[in-house]
């Protein structure tokens, strides 16, 4: 597969998933780009503006098997794996997987399971593997997590520390829609009289594989990657950072570039890559200091910064 193959059928899957979820163009490409980039991805949202209906449209898109766990606070670890049951027929022990045991899982308001829950998943993200009674099993790939959160109700919620925050390639959201976009929204529920938005397959799994092992070719000159590097070591120099981005970032940040290089078309990286994807991919890696946090300061916000402050490179397609 060719990256021009990546553009084209990665504008007929954001045009497919936004036939359900309307308006949210930039944000469906944002999460279709990390999921190429084989990454994790955490929507952090109000309740009722998509999020579920996102991961399930995606999921019908691409062709890829998917599953949703909604999260609770007396959700087990066994609930997400699996367990070993006794086959009540043949009286032998037997294997039940559990909704982890997909391509793209749903995680739903991950927030709400406590951490040994929450903790089962992120081995499995780290690892794409799980440890059931003593036994390791692989997870078909692509394995890939979409995990929401709501950020205003703390009741009966488990906060994600930060190192497991970083096992997440960007943070997403996708806020309330526009005027015009929201009565699209009730138009079109009007016009298919019946509550479910069908989403045709666009492509099968093979072919998002495809798509996933053509971002290998996409060039990154040794000035936008230096680029990266300089806005990593920015976020760590920042006066309101106590902990800044890890190496792991920088990882982040350059598998985010190419991948929304790729569905544009192009197999180079340009600065206006880095820039679009180093807010989502930075701002939940970064520690503020306590004084920063009680002013209400975002780490977007200090993500912003860093981008103004660090030079940007100029390079052109001829210097591939």
């Amino acid at each position: 597969m060719t990256i021009g193959d990546v553009e084209s059928v990665g504008r007929r899957i954001v045009e497919a998933v936004g036939e359900a979820v309307v308006g949210k163009r930039e944000e469906v490409t944002l999460i279709l780009a990390a999921l190429l980039a084989d990454g994790h991805v955490l929507i952090e949202d109000l309740p009722g503006v998509g999020k579920t209906l996102l991961v399930k449209s995606l999921g019908a898109a691409t062709g890829l098997e998917h599953n949703r766990i909604q999260f609770t606070p007396d959700l087990m670890p066994m609930d997400i794996t699996g367990s070993t049951v006794l086959d009540p027929v043949g009286r032998e022990p037997t294997f039940r997987p559990g909704p982890i045991f997909a391509h793209l899982v749903l995680a739903d308001e991950i927030n709400r399971a406590p951490a040994k829950t929450q903790a089962a998943l992120l081995e499995a993200m780290q690892e794409r593997q799980v440890t059931i009674d003593g036994m390791t099993r692989r997870l078909e790939l692509p394995f890939l997590v979409v995990a929401t959160q709501n950020p205003i109700e703390y009741e009966g919620t488990y906060s994600l520390p930060e190192a497991q925050l970083d096992r997440f390639l960007i943070r997403a959201e996708l806020g309330y829609p526009g005027a015009d976009a929201e009565w699209e929204i009730l138009a079109a529920r009007a016009a298919r009289r019946t509550e479910e938005a069908q989403v045709a397959p666009v492509v099968d799994r093979p072919t998002f594989r495809g798509m996933q092992r053509a971002l290998e070719d996409v060039y990154i000159d040794e000035a936008v990657g230096r680029y990266i590097v300089a806005l990593v070591e920015a976020t760590r120099r920042h006066r309101r950072v106590r902990v800044g981005a890890s190496p792991r970032g920088s990882l982040a940040l350059m598998k985010i570039s190419r991948a929304l290089a790729a569905l544009q078309g192009r197999d180079f990286v340009q600065p206006d890559d880095v820039q679009r994807a180093a807010r989502p991919t930075l701002a939940h890696r970064l520690v503020l200091h306590p004084e920063a946090w009680a002013q209400g300061v975002d780490e977007r916000v200090v993500v912003d910064e860093c981008v103004a402050e660090v030079p940007v490179p100029s390079t052109t397609p001829e210097s591939r």
